[in-house]
């Protein structure tokens, strides 16, 4: 079975903001002024090579997003877990936002399809980043908030990021522990784990993994160590065998 990711076309990212319906699809949101996502998906390298002032990149939008993150998804924690303690909360919301985090929001709705980037940085594989993907994200989520309020970028932070709420708050949600449980009991068996493709000089390795189960495969994921790369397949692989 393939991942979101799968369905997203690679080359519409160069278009115009008529190329991004897919995205808002997987969004779960249609923008009112589409050159707001334009410009979210625009990373520094892709408007370094126009001429100056011609685009406008993602910084500024990431900016806004970050801020953004951190309120709806400290909003949301404390809906789930009114008698937590501030430590707990904070713990949990850092991590639910940190780079590892945010990329496995990104990847199920295949972000990286859609990125505007540089020649170079097109090149050295910037679309699988993990922090590309995170700095986009934060932006895409600016440019929602920008274009329909607070509640429509809540209900898209919250949509996306329910499903990564720990089971615990304040310890890592191990997506693996939880795919193989579920597996087990669905199928009697294990998720299988197979290195897939890896790029990359040494000191910047993107691993991509393949999660199977009985022979097909459910998802794959990149990450900078096959560690993260498994946990982020197991991710994706969670929503198939609900």
């Amino acid at each position: 079975m393939s991942s979101a990711r799968d369905n997203a076309p690679p080359n519409e990212s160069d278009g115009e903001a008529g190329g991004v319906a897919g995205l808002e699809e997987a969004l779960g949101y249609g923008f009112s002024n589409p050159a707001l996502l334009i410009q979210a998906l625009t990373h520094r390298s892709y408007a370094n090579e126009r001429a100056s002032g011609e685009c406008k990149d993602n910084e500024t939008l990431e900016f806004l997003g970050d801020a953004a993150l951190d309120l709806f998804i400290g909003h949301h924690l404390i809906k789930c877990f009114p008698d937590l303690g501030e430590g707990a909360l904070s713990m949990t919301r850092a991590q639910m936002v940190s780079e590892e985090g945010l990329n496995l929001v990104a990847e199920p709705m295949g972000l990286g399809a859609w990125l505007r980037l540089g020649k170079g940085e097109e090149r050295s594989g910037g679309r699988q980043k993990s922090s590309i993907l995170a700095d986009a994200l934060e932006a895409v989520i600016a440019a929602v908030y920008l274009d329909g309020g607070f509640d429509a970028a809540q209900s898209v932070v919250i949509n996306h990021f329910a499903k990564c709420t720990p089971a615990t708050p304040g310890q890592r949600t191990d997506f693996k522990t939880k795919l193989q449980e579920r597996v087990q009991r669905k199928h009697k068996t294990t998720p299988q784990y197979e290195l897939v493709g890896e790029e990359g000089p040494d000191h910047e390795k993107i691993f991509e993994i393949a999660v199977l189960v009985q022979g097909a495969e459910l998802a794959r994921a990149t990450g900078h160590s096959k560690k993260a790369a498994e946990q982020a397949a197991a991710a994706l692989a969670l929503e198939y065998e609900d």
